[in-house]
């Protein structure tokens, strides 16, 4: 059986924590295991499926995806000459090398040592989270990213939008993953700003008009999103589950809670 593997990088709305829930949705049997808005990819690396097709719009993050399948060890190696202080952080954050290895390491870098672990960038597409002042920081475990290598050597990883690449490779059976940028149910929420390209309700309208699509094709399909009434008027026709979630990176404590809804085109075990 293979492991199940962690997600490199933390990342705002990531799905670590419904992973229970999202496993039991799993049809007992399907083709690729498509995902296009990766982001930290928690269940993608949890399954650890060969012949998967990951896409994001964020560059940078998939040329992280690239070099670890590419480069692991270098990344490894790289890594270690980092120093965890803010003088360091802050002249890291604001210079972007041109090598893709030493892009992948700064991507790394700076989720690790930023606050909250947020990956966030401004309408420029600059990275502005600032310096968290950890002391504990471990930058990398090494084990879980030459095995998360191993995955990706056997991965499709893309730089597209979700709708080219679903038009282009989405295939009858295969179960697909979708985690947008969830819409908004209250002024402190935000899980647009991970690119400088932001996801608003005419985009959600425009997914699930796809999502339909997708399911007349007979693909199995899974949505994440909040529990919006727009998000669920949208999704009435399917299954919709909601479960309570924790909001780890919201810096006002009493929001660190929120709830979660599961759309699936089929009837599944939770």
């Amino acid at each position: 059986m293979k492991d199940n593997l962690k997600p490199i990088l933390k990342w705002a709305g990531g799905k670590r924590q419904m992973l229970p829930e999202l496993i039991k949705c799993f049809p007992k049997k399907f083709n690729r295991y498509l995902e296009p808005f990766i982001g930290g990819g928690a269940l993608f690396f949890f399954i650890n499926k060969n012949n998967s097709i990951i896409s994001d719009t964020n560059k940078e993050l998939i040329n992280l995806y690239k070099e670890i399948s590419k480069n692991p060890k270098k990344i490894i190696k790289n890594l270690k000459k980092y120093k965890n202080n803010k003088d360091f952080f802050y002249n890291i954050r604001k210079s972007v090398p041109n090598n893709l290895t030493d892009k992948a390491c700064r991507a790394i870098y700076l989720n690790r040592t930023c606050f909250n672990g947020l990956y966030r960038v401004n309408k420029k597409g600059e990275f502005n989270v600032p310096f968290a002042n950890n002391k504990n920081v471990r930058l990398i475990d090494e084990n879980n990213l030459l095995k998360v290598s191993k995955l990706l050597k056997k991965t499709k990883i893309l730089n597209l939008s979700y709708d080219l690449l679903l038009k282009k490779y989405a295939k009858k059976n295969d179960l697909i993953f979708l985690d947008p940028p969830y819409l908004p149910i209250s002024k402190y929420s935000d899980f647009k700003r991970y690119t400088k390209e932001q996801f608003y309700l005419g985009d959600h309208k425009k997914l699930a008009n796809l999502f339909e699509e997708l399911h007349k094709k007979g693909c199995y399909l899974i949505l994440t999103n909040s529990t919006s009434s727009e998000v669920i008027k949208l999704y009435k026709k399917f299954n919709i589950k909601i479960f309570n979630t924790k909001r780890n990176i919201n810096s006002k404590g009493n929001l660190r809670t929120g709830k979660d809804i599961i759309v699936t085109n089929y009837e599944t075990s939770i």
